[in-house]
């Protein structure tokens, strides 16, 4: 198993690799701009896209299984790395619990990234997605919780409680 200085720095080369990626102006003077985004992916444009979802992987089980002070650094890392966490999107599918917990625990390490509106949009749509696959969705939402901050960063409440509070 890897610590967390293996995934700094795993993190950290993905995120290099994805800031220009990233930073890259749309053209909204493209007529077909929106058909452009939806047809390519930064992780396959970086031509990484099997390496970094093996890693979300590996980090959203250290994670989970981590104290939270080590959980608040995986938290840090992601905000620090914000092209690398912009990227880097859930390989998981959400008919299943273990997918659906996955999910919810990049949705924890994330901790609404940089807009909670952007945030409880993503949690209803994959709370949503796992209950409509007959996911039992409210466990798991509640052991997610327990994990995830507590700190209210943006006035919306806090990861722990849009988790506990959904729907």
């Amino acid at each position: 198993m890897r610590n967390l200085l293996d995934f700094e720095k795993a993190v950290a080369k993905f995120d290099e690799q994805l800031k220009p990626i990233a930073s890259k102006p749309v053209d909204l003077d493209d007529p077909n701009w929106a058909n452009k985004l939806a047809e390519s992916h930064p992780l396959d444009e970086a031509g990484v896209r099997v390496e970094a979802e093996s890693l979300l992987t590996e980090v959203t089980d250290f994670y989970q299984n981590s104290d939270a002070e080590i959980r608040q650094a995986i938290r840090a890392l992601f905000e620090k790395r914000h092209s690398f966490a912009w990227a880097a999107t859930p390989p998981w599918a959400l008919d299943t619990a273990s997918g659906f917990q996955r999910q919810l625990l990049l949705f924890s390490i994330l901790d609404q990234s940089q807009d909670t509106r952007d945030a409880i949009l993503w949690l209803q749509d994959i709370c949503a997605k796992a209950e409509s696959a007959g996911v039992q969705i409210k466990p798991i939402l509640a052991e997610t919780a327990k994990l995830s901050s507590a700190f209210n960063k943006y006035g919306m409440g806090s990861t722990k409680d849009l988790l506990l509070k959904v729907r």
